[in-house]
């Protein structure tokens, strides 16, 4: 569908949406391909998992929960096989022993690590075939929806989270 014209307001919502979605086609298609060589280790809501873990930090097994919008048993079931991979650590709080926080194990960041290097350098590729002057608007604009989806930026990540 082709884009609307815009007005001295701005562009058509709808455009903006079918713009959006056709990015998120091509990005989606990447994640999978980046995810395909380590499909046998992890699925893809497990390695969402370990992308909050990574990216936010420990967390309460609810907190988790939260993150990927599941129940806190799903998030229990997923985290139980993370464990037994060793792609994840579960410690009892010292204060709370009904309380379980769980962090990402080296192994765990290594695996988020290789797959973010697929996923940067399929990218990479794709980057060649637009002009400079957009990528610096790319920057601009994706860094605004990240920042609105809560995205937390990648150099953030090696903050070296532990508990």
């Amino acid at each position: 569908m082709p884009a609307r014209s815009s007005t001295a307001v701005g562009p058509d919502r709808s455009a903006v949406v079918e713009a959006v979605l056709g990015a998120s086609r091509v990005l989606v298609a990447v994640a999978a391909r980046s995810l395909a060589d380590v499909a046998e280790e992890v699925t893809l809501p497990q390695y969402r998992a370990l992308v909050v873990l990574v990216s936010r930090g420990p967390q309460r097994v609810a907190s988790l929960a939260e993150a990927l919008a599941v129940t806190p048993p799903t998030a229990t079931r997923m985290c139980d096989r993370l464990v037994r991979k060793g792609l994840v650590r579960r410690r009892t709080s010292s204060e709370d022993r009904r309380e379980v926080h769980l962090s990402i194990s080296a192994t765990g960041r290594d695996l988020v690590s290789q797959v973010t290097a697929r996923r940067r350098q399929e990218i990479a590729e794709l980057l060649r075939g637009i002009p400079a002057r957009d990528q610096v608007t790319m920057v601009e604009l994706f860094g605004t929806l990240a920042r609105a989806a809560g995205e937390v930026p990648d150099q953030d990540w090696a903050a070296g989270w532990e508990l």
